[in-house]
């Protein structure tokens, strides 16, 4: 890959980059982070990647991995904030499912695994064989981390109607 195909690649690709990790942190400041740590390690690793689908795996799958290592820094722990959504590009707003504020908590919530699961299938519109790919574990496992995943957004789901149900309506004074 030369200077310019890496050039191509990170203006072709940045946007999925950063979506992943602004869909995995809520946190705009360190999705940037972890976005440019990815593109530099495809820097760094250029002569190794092929152009094309390979390319496009391999972003997926360091931005995934590199989320998680951030996730398991005792320092980043102290730094979210679930609560502050991320600036994310108008034309991602239209196409990104995990954009509803109820929903992106639920998913924020989830373990690692079943989030990057969760993300790479709704956010980045994979199956779960790009999936078990792009992760490296077995399609079988990726078809238990989603149902285990929907099983659990659906419970907190029900018990946040529930509970919303039970709160008396509000209205709006002038």
């Amino acid at each position: 890959m030369t200077k310019a195909d890496f050039e191509s690649v990170v203006r072709e690709h940045q946007k999925m980059v950063y979506g992943i990790a602004c869909n995995f942190f809520h946190n705009a400041a360190i999705a940037e982070e972890v976005a440019q740590d990815v593109f530099l390690q495809l820097f760094e690793n250029r002569s190794a990647v092929d152009l094309g689908a390979h390319c496009v795996a391999w972003l997926r799958r360091s931005t995934v991995h590199r989320c998680i290592d951030v996730t398991r820094k005792a320092s980043f722990r102290q730094e979210i904030q679930v609560e502050v959504l991320p600036e994310i590009p108008e034309d991602a707003r239209e196409n990104d499912p995990l954009l509803q504020e109820g929903l992106r908590r639920m998913i924020a919530s989830l373990p690692e695994t079943q989030r990057s699961v969760m993300i790479l299938r709704f956010s980045e519109d994979m199956d779960a064989d790009e999936i078990g790919r792009t992760l490296q574990m077995p399609v079988r496992t990726v078809w238990s981390h989603l149902q285990r995943a929907t099983a659990i957004i659906r419970e907190k789901a029900a018990r946040y109607a529930k509970e919303n149900d039970n709160e008396p309506l509000r209205t709006r004074t002038s």
